[in-house]
């Protein structure tokens, strides 16, 4: 089974650095997502999706991401049970950000930015940098 999901849009407003009761630090950002097909009227529809970011991923992401900047996410999705302020329960769904790839600034943002194209901002999901190379994987990567 597999749960994840990888999204191309555009940040919808800036980022802000929130801390947990017990301490960590989080945001939630909305990611405007254009879809690959026209509607009935010829236009493009986009979505809005809401995405929770977790310590050194959210930390980066509100220190260099700005509004209208392009980023890429990879991460799962996750339901929970939510308590209204009526007494009601119910279903969230949200998009939990396991890796966030900044792609590209928004215009008036470029002369501000002194930065490359792309920069991982995945401070807390390392990739495994001490996997043992085997002869079959040099051969896989040539």
């Amino acid at each position: 089974m597999l749960n994840q999901i990888v999204l191309v849009g555009r940040l919808v407003k800036n980022p802000e650095l929130k801390v947990t009761d017990n301490g960590k630090k989080m945001t939630t950002i909305t990611l405007a997502v254009p879809r690959n097909y026209k509607n009935q009227e010829g236009e493009y529809d986009t979505d809005f999706l809401d995405c929770t970011l977790w310590t050194g991923v959210a930390e980066n992401t509100s220190e260099y991401c700005q509004s209208g900047d392009m980023l890429g996410i990879k991460g799962r999705v996750q339901s929970r049970i939510i308590s209204n302020d009526d007494g009601t329960k119910s279903k969230k769904t949200e998009i939990i950000a396991e890796r966030v790839t900044f792609l590209a600034s928004s215009a008036t943002n470029k002369e501000n930015k002194n930065s490359k194209d792309v920069i991982e901002l995945d401070k807390d999901i390392k990739e495994d940098k001490n996997k043992k190379v085997t002869k079959n994987s040099k051969k896989a990567d040539k």
